[in-house]
């Protein structure tokens, strides 16, 4: 991951106008001290985001979306943090310094290797396009007949192989690439006894893959040969490559996606190209496997809206099963087209036209219905053993499922479906909810749970909390009498901790800066909704604060006086009258306190 030191990011939060940022993306409207819009993350017709220019924060209270510029860049562009850093940082002339020394040789190389592909690229392009050979002109009679126009071949950069053992290998010498970096880039093949290299891709159709920053990190490639067995062969993973974490065609799409706020999802190459060159551009390719966790999360990035459209065959259906529970896993709304037997989105669309197939991605049906029909296709759903074990698959996918309504529903429907009882399925739920969460899923709240951690925020922590962000003055006072532990709300601990921090290191307490620390939205959205609040704190603000404090300190004592009772039931039970003694005799010493 790309290090951009902490005082670089706050020289770009310091020099952007997070008003003259959010302009260039939505007209906004004077509202006294601040600005108003309709949110630009959700529908909405009163607006409810609002920009403070004082506080260079954004918060909707519509949806709760709240941030900083870097935030807000991250979220519009559908960025990562470095991203949105580096792009501000342009506008705002702040120079990212260098990698450090250890970083440095790895992105030389991977820019090396990016460098080496873009070569490759153009020479199979120039060979589809122009090369005299049979091979490449069944290349070019094989595309035309899939309905591949020209003007798809050159925005997708389609290219061929040539039948030729070295031909790369010759261009990419007359362009100074050294053999060693043309292996690194899986583009050549060592020989079995070590003396020489030969071209990996020969008499293919190739299929550049791009990253979403349009570099070229990899091929597919089909064969021209109707004997070969490996009908597509794609590059090795490399520095810039790891097959399950690209998406073919996402670097063409992401822009339809984010718009459209959906993504259908499909095997192949083509099955891609024919939908896209039609008018259906919110689309990508699995390169004909499951998806993974790292395609999902791309994904997320531009949309949580995702209808999977695999091949009718008995192999698609498989893939697209092991992908759904992992869609559902990473909080995606998923949905599943289907086609006719035998036909794949490239014949469909050739054969009925884009409007039938829009018509297909339309009538999707849920996750759900999907899966129980494919499984009653699998087992035997009139005996009591094919029932169970489709009970088992079916709950797998349901466990997944963050909102327990949404739970209870699924429950109910797999009753009926199955004709058994509520009370059996969830006693199965039971047994194995948890067993497949990742790691980050199990230490992560739900959606319901985060917003219930942010609603739970209780007055008097509330009330220091916004004190202390708005008067740097509250925050010695309050660090001097009330402990973290004292605030209820994780949010808010978390918060008060990093201002304590900022203190400790004799920095003044920016909110921006504040909220770049937090790789927690929901912390975020705490702060940008107590700084953007239309309500005042109305009265004698030393006041406010020292009665918040001094209730936060009294309950602090009714939880250890609440604490040691039990310790005395404890001690009581298990006839410890030693320690009951010393317990007593503490409990009377706080209450003498008071």
């Amino acid at each position: 991951m790309t290090f951009i030191p902490q005082d670089v990011i706050n020289q770009v939060l310091e020099r952007s106008d997070i008003v003259e940022v959010v302009s260039s993306y939505i007209p906004l409207k004077n509202a006294g001290r601040n600005f108003k819009a309709p949110c630009p993350f959700h529908h909405e017709k009163t607006p409810s985001f609002v920009v403070s220019p004082d506080k260079q924060i954004y918060h909707c209270f519509g949806c709760d979306a709240g941030g900083n510029v870097i935030s807000f860049v991250m979220q519009q562009e559908h960025m990562e943090f470095p991203e949105a850093v580096r792009m501000l940082a342009q506008k705002v002339s702040v120079t990212i310094p260098e990698q450090n020394v250890q970083g440095k040789p790895r992105a030389q190389a991977r820019q090396g290797l990016c460098h080496v592909n873009d070569l490759a690229v153009k020479y199979f392009h120039r060979n589809l396009l122009s090369d005299k050979s049979a091979e490449a002109k069944a290349a070019r009679d094989y595309l035309k007949g899939r309905g591949i126009t020209l003007d798809v071949v050159e925005k997708f950069h389609v290219g061929f192989a040539l039948e030729k053992w070295d031909g790369l290998i010759e261009f990419l010498r007359t362009q100074g690439v050294s053999l060693r970096l043309m292996e690194k880039a899986g583009l050549i093949i060592s020989k079995t006894k070590g003396d020489g290299f030969y071209d990996r891709f020969r008499n293919r159709i190739i299929f550049p893959i791009f990253n979403i920053k349009k570099q070229c990190v990899a091929f597919g490639a089909r064969t021209m040969e109707k004997d070969n067995p490996a009908k597509y062969l794609n590059s090795p993973e490399t520095e810039v490559y790891v097959k399950g974490q690209h998406l073919y065609g996402m670097n063409w799409a992401k822009e339809a996606i984010g718009r459209q706020d959906s993504v259908i999802v499909v095997e192949g190459y083509v099955d891609f190209m024919t939908p896209f060159q039609a008018g259906v551009e919110n689309i990508v390719a699995s390169s004909g496997t499951a998806l993974t966790v790292e395609q999902i999360r791309l994904i997320r990035r531009y949309t949580h809206n995702v209808v999977m459209l695999f091949d009718a065959d008995q192999a698609g259906e498989k893939a697209m099963i092991r992908s759904l529970d992992l869609l559902v896993g990473e909080g995606m709304h998923v949905r599943v087209a289907a086609l006719a037997a035998g036909e794949d989105p490239d014949s469909f669309v050739r054969r009925y036209g884009i409007e039938k197939f829009k018509a297909r991605v339309t009538q999707a049906r849920s996750l759900f219905d999907f899966k129980l029909t494919f499984l009653k296709n699998k087992y035997d759903a009139k005996s009591v053993e094919g029932r169970a074990e489709i009970s088992a698959e079916m709950l797998a996918t349901i466990s997944r499922f963050p909102n327990a309504i949404i739970r209870s529903e699924y429950i109910k429907k797999l009753a009926q479906a199955l004709f058994v009882s509520q009370e059996a399925l969830l006693v199965e739920l039971k047994k194995i909810s948890g067993k497949h969460l990742t790691p980050s899923q199990a230490g992560r709240k739900t959606g319901s749970e985060q917003a219930a951690t942010t609603q739970k925020i209780r007055p008097v922590e509330r009330n220091v909390l916004r004190l202390m962000l708005e008067e740097e003055s509250f925050i010695p006072l309050t660090k001097a009498e009330v402990l973290l532990a004292d605030f209820r709300n994780e949010h808010v601990r978390n918060i008060v901790e990093k201002i304590y921090e900022f203190c400790e290191q004799g920095n003044s307490v920016s909110i921006p800066a504040l909220m770049s620390c937090f790789d927690d939205q929901k912390i975020s959205q705490v702060i940008s909704s107590l700084m953007t609040s239309e309500n005042a704190l109305v009265g004698d603000k030393k006041k406010i604060h020292q009665d918040c404090v001094n209730r936060l300190l009294q309950e602090r004592m009714k939880s250890k006086r609440q604490e040691i009772l039990h310790q005395m039931e404890a001690a009581k039970s298990s006839g410890d009258q030693k320690r009951l003694e010393e317990l007593a005799l503490e409990f009377n010493q706080l209450l003498k306190r008071e």
